[in-house]
């Protein structure tokens, strides 16, 4: 079942005896389970009805006990498993499965990976249980992920905005939401939200930061791009090496993708690039700087640069002096 059908059915009370949320993305498992367990019971009823149990502390004959108990002064009772992915013998549940107590709603929150597709109890779980399979997002997913979160809360964001938050905060839903929470908390009023918002109230800089420097590498301003490698290479815990170098792989792969189109209008290119249609222009000006050959030789710079990062091949060299070798690398 997808996401929002499933909310739907918990908000019109359709429940059913068993759910599993399983998959890689904690977000939407937690949103479903956080929902369960808010939700379904008042707070009378939750003192009595509602558990919470850890995977870990938690064998499947324990489980099946708990979840056979009728509910006290209630219509149901709610179990909860948290890291059901540790709980024994998990495909143990499939004899309680095929007649579960209708009073009861069980919720297995399987994290980080699939609950194994090949066990009877998946199979069984697919066909009349309520199996939800939580897949992270692609990375040029997050910034419309990002856009519908605030517009339902009223607000809205700048295309430079969204992007500041995702190559700053990275495409972890979890934090992403946590910082948008804290952001529309601060701001109030709904507004659009811009570049100056993410800077006073998430401690991201406007001006230097990542989204930044491919700007300035992207039309080879040799000033700007080093004046934020320095700031960089002066704040090396705010800005590691290694988180940098993904993002700059990404934008020169994207660049070196650019130079394969045959139709560069807006919408082509951010399909093609998996980017919002305001930046395309972007793309264009540093396709135009750097040719096929010369992205080559960028891309074996930025790999010398994260084996340099590990320590391979040098010693005792500063996270500033790899920044500014690999911007002059990149740059001539």
């Amino acid at each position: 079942m997808k996401l929002e059908h499933i909310i739907q059915d918990l908000k019109n009370k359709v429940y059913h005896p068993i759910y599993l949320l399983s998959g890689e993305e904690e977000f939407f498992i937690d949103k479903i389970s956080d929902y369960i367990e808010e939700h379904v019971l008042d707070e009378a009823e939750k003192e009595f009805n509602q558990t919470v149990l850890y995977g870990l502390e938690t064998s499947v004959p324990e489980l099946i006990a708990a979840a056979k108990r009728f509910p006290m002064m209630a219509s149901y009772q709610v179990i909860i498993v948290k890291e059901a992915q540790s709980l024994h013998k998990l495909p143990e549940l499939i004899e309680y499965a095929k007649s579960p107590q209708k009073t009861t709603i069980l919720v297995l929150n399987h994290k980080h990976k699939k609950a194994d597709g090949r066990s009877e109890f998946v199979k069984l779980m697919k066909k009349q249980g309520v199996y939800f399979e939580s897949k992270p997002l692609y990375d040029n997913e997050v910034p419309a992920w990002i856009n519908q979160q605030l517009k339902s809360k009223g607000f809205e964001i700048t295309p430079k905005a969204c992007q500041l938050m995702v190559e700053n905060v990275g495409v972890e839903l979890s934090k992403i939401n946590n910082e948008l929470e804290k952001l529309t908390l601060t701001l109030g009023l709904p507004k659009t939200i811009d570049e100056h918002d993410i800077e006073r109230n998430i401690g991201i800089s406007k001006d230097y930061n990542v989204f930044e420097l491919t700007k300035a590498l992207g039309k080879r301003d040799i000033l700007r791009a080093n004046k934020i490698v320095n700031h960089f290479g002066k704040n090396p815990k705010d800005h590691p090496l290694p988180a940098t170098l993904p993002m700059l792989y990404s934008f020169f792969s994207k660049v070196l993708l650019y130079h394969t189109l045959k139709s560069t209008d807006k919408r082509t290119v951010a399909s093609t690039l998996g980017i919002n249609p305001y930046f395309a222009g972007d793309y264009a000006v540093a396709a135009r700087s750097y040719s096929v050959k010369k992205i080559a030789r960028i891309m074996s710079a930025l790999r010398k640069a994260d084996l340099q990062s590990k320590g391979v091949g040098i010693a005792d060299v500063s996270q500033d002096d790899l920044y500014k070798e690999l911007i002059f690398d990149i740059l001539h």
